[in-house]
């Protein structure tokens, strides 16, 4: 089933009741109500929302991510289940074994299909890949080369051109739309990463200290472009872009859970589609499975 993501940029107080997550608005009478197992996605964008702890565990009972936003709007952190998995320790356990050499043949994986579906969208908007394109099949094993970040280069210098930007978290423009865009799926990715039994921390490449979502960042590569191709459409219809995040631009990238994917030439929502991405990678922790599986862009 598809999961519901649910948007509260206003004040709201919200509880439970008979499995129901109740809405209550100032200043409106009757509350609005959504079963709890709908929801995959909760997120939170204003100071003035309270909700008891009875609303937070039966979230995390059901295996969703609550996205909480700071003062400036953008999503600053999020709250994921830890025991979303009946089978959590020896799963936790693979994961925590996984040699080296495993865990670079899977960064390898990841790097190829994030460079395949970054060339597949540069040529959808008309450019020329033949750079990227050589990359490619001279990826290594863990990829000691970088063709990861010299790929995005080129990638980011041709995507952002017409916007006199570049690619960075700081940086104006329509940057604004892709750190919330990434914010978005990075929630995704960790909500299906810790059903499919894993810990999100434990990455098959970032290993930041300090990055608790280590392994969402590394699987969501792949999925970047998607979210790229979903901005850019957007984007298409504008003239300009002042990097100012409105109510409209929220509303659009909200969708982003349920954008269509296809995965091994089967389409689902992006949502369930990570669900199969996080599953197979816990079977390749396994060694029931070899390769990652990895959504290729629709254009």
């Amino acid at each position: 089933m598809i999961k519901r993501t649910l948007y509260f940029g206003n004040p709201a107080y919200l509880s439970v009741k008979n499995k129901q997550l109740t809405i209550r608005i100032p200043d409106q009478e009757n509350p609005r109500t959504v079963p709890i197992e709908d929801i995959g996605v909760v997120v939170a964008d204003h100071p003035q929302i309270t909700m008891t702890q009875t609303v937070v565990t039966a979230l995390q009972e059901n295996n969703a991510v609550i996205i909480w936003c700071s003062a400036n709007h953008m999503p600053i952190s999020m709250c994921l289940p830890i025991q979303a998995n009946d089978t959590l320790s020896e799963k936790v356990r693979y994961q925590l074994e996984a040699s080296e050499p495993l865990k670079k043949q899977l960064w390898r994986q990841t790097v190829i299909a994030k460079i395949q579906n970054q060339a597949k969208l540069l040529r959808h908007l008309g450019h020329k890949t033949l750079h990227i394109d050589k990359m490619i099949p001279r990826v290594n094993s863990g990829d000691p080369e970088n063709y990861e970040g010299q790929a995005a280069a080129i990638y980011w210098q041709v995507l952002l051109d017409s916007y006199e930007v570049t690619r960075g978290r700081y940086d104006g423009g329509p940057n604004v739309l892709f750190n919330y865009g990434y914010a978005i799926l990075r929630a995704v990715i960790a909500r299906s990463l810790t059903g499919s039994g894993c810990l999100p921390v434990l990455g098959i490449h970032h290993s930041n200290k300090y990055n608790p979502y280590c392994l969402a960042d590394d699987i969501m590569e792949p999925y970047r472009p998607i979210i790229d191709k979903y901005i850019v459409e957007y984007l298409s219809d504008k003239e300009t872009y002042e990097g100012e995040l409105t109510k409209e631009d929220k509303a659009y990238l909200l969708n982003i859970p349920v954008l269509d994917i296809s995965i091994q030439g089967k389409s689902s929502p992006l949502m369930v589609g990570a669900q199969r991405t996080t599953a197979s990678l816990v079977k390749c922790y396994q060694g029931t499975a070899r390769k990652i599986l990895y959504p290729d862009l629709i254009c």
